[in-house]
C-alpha cells in the first residue's frame, strides 16, 4: 500500500482501503485457486497493482467511459484501474473460468460496482458493445490484439488519446510494432514505465498505445 501512496498520494480513503484489501484477498484466493505465481504474490503491489496503474500515468479515463480488459487473468490491469477510476466501466474477460471466478469474487469483496467479469475466449467474443479502449497485459502480440480488439472500439473519441489499444509490454518491441499494419509508425506510441516508477522491475517495461 505504501508503494501505491508513494506514486498516487491523492487517492481517496475509500480507494486506499480497497487497495489495502487487494493483497489479503489475492493471497486467500491463491491458496484455493492458483492464479498468481508464488514469486509474484510476494510482490503483488509492485508487479501487479502498480504495474497496472502505469496505464493511469498515460491516460485518465473519463466518467462513464467503457474499457475492455482482454485476457485479464486474475484481474490485471482491470481491477486496480477500476479502483482508481470508480466512475469508469470496466469489462474484464478471460478464457479461464477459475480466473474469472477470482476476478468476480475480488470485485464483489471490494464492492466494485463498475466491474463486469465474463468467461470467454477473446476469439469467441460476441459483440459486447463498444468501448473507448481495449487493455491487455502480456496476452498476445500487438497485431493480434488489434484483430481481436479493433471491432469493439467506439468511433467517437472523448479522451486526450483517440480510442485504441493500451497494452502493458516488456522488452524490445520493435518487431511487434513493425508487424502492425503500416509498420505501426503513424499510430503507435511507447511510454517507458521507468519514466513513471523508479523500481528496477519496470526498467524494460512499457505501456504501448495503438490507435484504433
Amino acid at each position: 500500500m505504501d508503494l501505491i501512496k508513494k506514486y498516487f498520494p491523492k487517492i481517496s480513503a475509500t480507494q486506499a482501503a480497497q487497495f489495502e484489501q487487494l493483497e489479503p484477498l489475492y493471497r486467500e484466493w491463491n491458496e484455493k485457486i492458483n492464479v498468481i505465481s508464488r514469486q509474484d504474490i510476494e510482490n503483488l503491489s509492485e508487479r501487479h497493482v502498480l504495474h497496472s496503474l502505469a496505464i493511469a500515468r498515460v491516460i485518465g479515463f473519463g466518467p462513464e467511459a467503457q474499457i475492455l480488459d482482454l485476457g485479464t487473468g486474475g484481474g490485471f490491469p482491470g481491477i486496480p484501474l477500476a479502483i482508481f477510476f470508480p466512475e469508469t466501466r470496466f469489462t474484464l474477460v478471460d478464457a479461464t473460468g477459475k480466473k474469472i471466478r477470482v476476478v468476480q469474487e475480488v470485485a464483489d469483496a471490494l464492492d466494485l460496482k463498475n466491474v463486469t467479469a465474463i468467461h470467454t475466449r477473446a476469439e469467441d467474443l460476441k459483440m459486447l458493445g463498444q468501448f473507448d479502449f481495449v487493455l491487455s497485459r502480456g496476452v498476445a502480440p500487438l497485431d493480434k490484439l488489434m484483430v481481436w480488439g479493433q471491432k469493439f472500439l467506439k468511433k467517437k473519441h472523448f479522451h486526450a488519446l483517440p480510442n485504441g489499444i493500451l497494452a502493458l509490454k516488456g522488452g524490445d518491441l520493435r518487431a511487434e510494432i513493425k508487424a502492425l499494419p503500416g509498420k505501426g509508425k503513424s499510430y503507435t506510441d511507447v511510454f517507458p514505465i521507468k519514466e513513471f516508477f523508479t523500481e528496477p522491475f519496470f526498467e524494460e517495461k512499457s505501456v504501448v498505445y495503438v490507435q484504433g
